[in-house]
């Protein structure tokens, strides 16, 4: 399996001390990946670094063997992002949201696309509708949308089934998977939802105070830490970067 990112020895260091302490990081096509760990722990300085937002002290990345940040523009051309965080406009109705981001994406058709990103999230009845009509769910599966109209390569997703109902974040995820297995998709996420994070990630990766502790599927993942799942894992892990700091 060919890398579409991947990153090594990531460092990154702030005033208040180090960040990000050598993290490896990689997805290959088609592979879904999840990026964990507790608060603190370098998940989003890691995340901003693979989409060369923060610049690392040390360390590389590259996104289908283009070298960030110098290739940067060229790279992102490839790369989805979206977030359970960002706001959508109120004033304009999704279908002329979606389009709009479809010709800056320099697609052909993007009514088309519009169309049927719509419909692979199961919200093809949305399209007329306006910012202000929709749910924050609802927000949110058009906020990935927006972001895999071009058919990017590599999506990145910061918390996207954040405080969505059961029912949403069924959708979110089996969008997401469709999207993956269909269009070779790589997928990396970032989550405090255990149970989602198991449901969707092939394999994860963990953080804990900068630094990857634990690189594999959810089930190895688990077993190697004598834990239940990943959430038992999430709180032992948090239980002990508190105990790190207060030492």
């Amino acid at each position: 399996m060919s890398a579409v990112l991947r990153a090594e020895g990531l460092i990154k260091n702030y005033r208040r001390g180090r960040a990000v302490d050598g993290v490896d990081l990689a997805v290959g096509d088609g592979e879904r990946v999840g990026l964990l760990g507790p608060n603190g722990a370098g998940k989003t300085t890691t995340l901003l670094m693979c989409l060369g937002v923060v610049t690392p002290d040390a360390g590389r990345v590259e996104i289908l063997g283009r070298s960030l940040p110098s290739k940067r523009a060229a790279a992102m051309s490839d790369v989805g992002f979206a977030a359970g965080y960002l706001p959508l406009p109120s004033a304009v109705r999704v279908n002329e949201y979606l389009e709009m981001f479809g010709r800056l994406y320099g697609l052909r058709r993007p009514r088309v696309a519009a169309r049927e990103g719509l419909e692979r999230f199961g919200i093809g009845h949305l399209e007329k509708a306006m910012g202000t009509e929709l749910s924050s769910g609802q927000k949110t599966l058009v906020g990935i949308i927006k972001a895999t109209l071009h058919n990017p390569r590599l999506l990145v997703l910061d918390e996207p089934t954040a405080s969505l109902d059961p029912d949403v974040a069924l959708r979110v995820r089996t969008g997401l998977q469709e999207l993956c297995a269909t269009n070779g998709t790589a997928l990396l996420v970032t989550s405090h939802n255990m149970v989602e994070v198991e449901r969707l990630c092939e394999r994860v990766t963990f953080l804990s105070r900068g630094r990857v502790v634990a690189n594999g599927t959810p089930d190895e993942i688990a077993r190697r830490f004598d834990r239940d799942g990943l959430e038992e894992v999430f709180l032992h892990l948090a239980e002990l970067q508190q105990t790190e700091v207060t030492a």
